[in-house]
């Protein structure tokens, strides 16, 4: 798993990025790629620390299951 900080995430569009802790390229992030319990809202606030997986998405690298720490 990677780890990284929120850089920004919008609530309302549903997605951000997050600048990786090994100081690669940002990675896109959308609302349903985050894990939240049930009846939790999927959001992320920036500088919040993360750990995700980094897949290759259509436009670039792209976090899924991302965890807040």
């Amino acid at each position: 798993m990677a780890t990284g900080k929120v850089k920004w995430f919008n609530a309302e569009k549903g997605f951000g990025f997050i600048e990786q802790d090994d100081g690669g390229a940002d990675v896109f992030v959308h609302f349903s790629a985050i894990e939240a319990g049930p009846g939790s809202y999927r959001s992320l606030e920036e500088n919040q620390q993360v750990e995700y997986d980094v897949t290759q998405g259509q436009k670039g690298l792209q976090a899924e299951n991302v965890r807040p720490l």
